[in-house]
């Protein structure tokens, strides 16, 4: 068997990134409004540009981006948030700090929302975060309709899924705001940082003061004046506004994200062909809108017992492959029953019974086929070891 990649190291940095971090401290403007032409600046303009959208907003993570996105929306204190059970934790915590109440909905198997139990839920809630977590993107054209319907905004979490599409249309530019990260095991790394983004000038013009527009720095963005003068000096101010130096390292890896949307395909699908016919594995398929940008590989164990499950995991880590139970490992962010701050934290056994045998191994972009069949080949070997051993 080949010898397993190292699939913890993060994206690297490309040279003219390090070059432009380089200027940039010899010229000592660090200040996200240093100038028209500050980092920040430019990389919204060419981010909104390369999504298709009107606005974009840089700021210090994705879950910055839902919190200001949450506070845009003019939501009234303890507004219910629908939101899917299967994501992180960062993200009913983005709810909590923006005063609102996370209402959680049923996830299945493929990891996508139970639509059943999204439509019962929604009536009673003021707004909706759709997570794609790991990528997975829900029934898009359902959840819009039924949303649409009854007047609630969508928000589209869209940290895992920069360079995925749903019937053509970039994920995170469906909903009223889509937000992005750029967190190192993202598609573009600078370690920290996220984006929100937009059709919508209200919405920016207050974003983009919350983010830490005071005085009349939001003149450095591009949206008409009258929309910002409306809420000057109305709002708080956060201080969320992406630093210089974040933005100085995503710029240039956004020429790079096409060719690793591709490669995070090719890796996929090439582990997901070679666990096909396991029957201990069931990898969820896309839906047929859905073109993913993956750099992971998600899959069910199926026919087995917690004790073999646990067993599976230790065999692969004997192997050398970091594999993780989302609903098994000690204090996973992802297990919805690990948020202990939620005042009214429901049981949700489709979810519970998915998260007990969804089983999560990093495929970077930049794995070879080779490399990603010695990934595929240790998973198999560990299950054969696993299953053989009798274990009950």
């Amino acid at each position: 068997m080949s010898k397993l990649p190292n699939l913890t190291a993060a994206e690297s940095i490309p040279d003219a990134a390090l070059a432009e971090v380089t200027r940039i401290l010899q010229t000592g403007d660090l200040f996200r409004y240093g100038s028209d032409q500050s980092p920040v600046t430019l990389l919204e303009a060419e981010f909104a540009q390369a999504l298709g959208s009107r606005f974009a907003l840089a700021v210090s993570s994705c879950s910055a981006a839902l919190f200001l996105s949450l506070k845009a929306l003019g939501l009234p204190r303890d507004a219910k948030v629908l939101l899917p059970a299967f994501t992180f934790a960062a993200v009913p915590s983005a709810v909590v700090h923006a005063d609102c109440v996370p209402v959680l909905c049923e996830c299945g198997s493929n990891y996508r929302i139970d639509l059943d139990d999204f439509a019962q839920k929604l009536p009673d809630c003021d707004a909706v975060i759709i997570s794609h977590m790991r990528g997975h993107t829900s029934d898009m054209d359902a959840i819009m309709t039924m949303a649409n319907a009854a007047n609630v905004p969508v928000i589209e979490d869209a940290a895992h899924s920069l360079g995925t599409t749903w019937a053509g249309r970039n994920i995170g530019t469906i909903g009223k705001i889509g937000c992005f990260s750029f967190q190192s095991y993202k598609m573009l790394n600078s370690g920290e940082g996220g984006i929100l983004i937009t059709n919508d000038e209200d919405l920016i013009a207050q974003a983009v003061i919350m983010s830490g527009a005071y005085e009349h720095n939001w003149k450095k963005h591009p949206v008409l004046g009258k929309v910002f003068t409306k809420w000057q000096n109305r709002l708080p101010l956060y201080n969320m506004r992406l630093n210089t130096l974040s933005a100085a390292l995503i710029r240039p890896q956004l020429d790079a994200l096409t060719q690793r949307v591709k490669r995070g395909r090719r890796n996929h699908d090439h582990v997901a062909r070679i666990l096909d016919g396991c029957p201990w594995i069931d990898v969820p398929t896309a839906l047929p809108a859905e073109s993913r940008a993956p750099d992971s590989i998600q899959f069910n164990l199926d026919n087995m017992t917690d004790t073999q499950v646990d067993c599976f995991v230790d065999q692969a880590a004997s192997l050398g492959l970091k594999t993780e139970v989302f609903g098994r490992s000690a204090d996973n962010a992802r297990a919805f029953w690990n948020w202990k701050f939620l005042k009214n934290n429901q049981e949700l056994p489709k979810t519970r019974a998915m998260l007990s045998r969804a089983c999560d191994v990093r495929l970077p972009t930049r794995l070879t086929l080779k490399e990603c069949e010695a990934v595929a080949g240790t998973i198999l070997n560990a299950l054969t070891v696993t299953m053989t051993a009798r274990v009950a």
